[in-house]
């Protein structure tokens, strides 16, 4: 982050014209007017973004790209901003953090969530489909829900199911909830199947109950999937195609889904990752940092093994600003082209975060299915 006070004229009426934002910071005419976050070139490259917040103090929160930045006070009105640097390309998720909470950007009308807010540089490449969603709205849900209580993995689930298009191979979203409450994969899918670039699909939300131990590589929840949840799914009276199934995971959800084609060759045959866990071994949450053990973890372990991956199709997406991911991605997308897979691989303008992910996995469920 640059000096907040770097480059602003000492001219109250235009402090942050250069942003296309005149007037006299903290009036009611400049808060009738504040639009936020707003970015401009930076002199040495990527993007100087300003971010607004009216009241007490606070601080910018980003989901995964950089620590809170503090806001600074516009001298003594109710006005607090932040000029930060970014880099090119790039999309994040962030808060403004006050003693008490967290809220969303009150000046940005996207938004991810009740208290969430998407920040795009003007490089960052448009995302297609994807509604812009204030803190405010509320997000459909799909109709059709299921009970689902497991034996294999203990207690009930919600899971919802969502006929795009009126239906057709299932694609099941792993972290369900996020995908429903957070960015609406409801509408954007329905957007995407009207458009023609994806075949109708029946969407099947699954919520996770402990991320980290139900994704960490674990048998027992493929085998609910397979003998639990999909006879509820085909039970349920909306059209799903069981035999083509897309499974599409984020970071440990990732992990997950690669796991399945690996060990599950029979269910799992397409898989749509993004940002996936490659670090990941047993032990890795015990290490001070869990990406420092052995590159591609046990993925690439067991890829060395020389399984038959010949009918699977995997798209790998990984942010290009996730630097200490993309070692353990880009061995683990050899070893899987290498066993026979057809592989996509991209990489989107973004950190781990969700809002970098939309666009893959629109794209790439669509490209499994192909």
């Amino acid at each position: 982050m640059t000096d907040p006070h770097a480059g602003l004229a000492a001219d109250n009426d235009t402090a942050f014209a250069a942003f296309g934002l005149p007037g006299t910071p903290g009036t009611d005419e400049f808060w009738a007017a504040a639009r936020t976050p707003v970015s401009i070139p930076a002199a040495d490259g990527g993007w100087l973004t300003l971010f607004l917040w009216r009241g007490s103090a606070a601080s910018v929160g980003f989901e995964s790209w950089s620590p809170p930045i503090a806001l600074r006070r516009w001298a003594d009105t109710d006005c607090w901003y932040a000029e930060v640097r970014m880099p090119e390309r790039l999309r994040v998720t962030y808060q403004l953090l006050t003693d008490d909470a967290a809220y969303a950007d009150p000046f940005n009308p996207v938004g991810a969530g009740a208290d969430r807010s998407i920040a795009a540089t003007p490089d960052a490449p448009a995302q297609p489909h994807w509604p812009a969603i204030g803190a405010d709205d509320v997000l459909p849900l799909p109709r059709t829900r299921l009970r689902w209580p497991s034996e294999r993995l203990g207690g009930r689930r919600t899971v919802r199911i969502h006929p795009a298009g009126g239906g057709g191979p299932v694609v099941l979203l792993l972290d369900g909830d996020d995908w429903l409450h957070l960015h609406p994969a409801m509408t954007a899918f329905d957007a995407a199947v009207a458009s023609g670039e994806m075949l109708p699909v029946t969407l099947v939300f699954l919520p996770a109950k402990d991320r980290q131990a139900e994704f960490g590589c674990r048998r027992e929840l493929w085998e609910a999937v397979r003998d639990e949840l999909l006879p509820l799914v085909a039970e349920s009276g909306v059209r799903a195609d069981l035999d083509r199934l897309v499974v599409a995971g984020q970071s440990l959800g990732g992990l997950s889904a690669i796991y399945a084609a690996l060990e599950f060759p029979d269910l799992v045959t397409r898989v749509a990752c993004q940002s996936a866990s490659l670090w990941w071994t047993p032990d890795a949450m015990d290490l001070a940092d869990p990406m420092s053990g052995p590159v591609g973890g046990a993925i690439a372990a067991r890829l060395r093994q020389g399984p038959d991956l010949s009918a699977l199709r995997c798209a790998f997406d990984v942010g290009e600003h996730e630097t200490g991911m993309l070692p353990h991605c880009e061995l683990a997308e050899t070893l899987t082209e290498q066993a026979g897979a057809t592989v996509r691989v991209s990489r989107s303008p973004a950190d781990h975060d969700r809002a970098g992910w939309r666009h893959a996995l629109l794209r790439d469920v669509a490209w499994a299915l192909a």
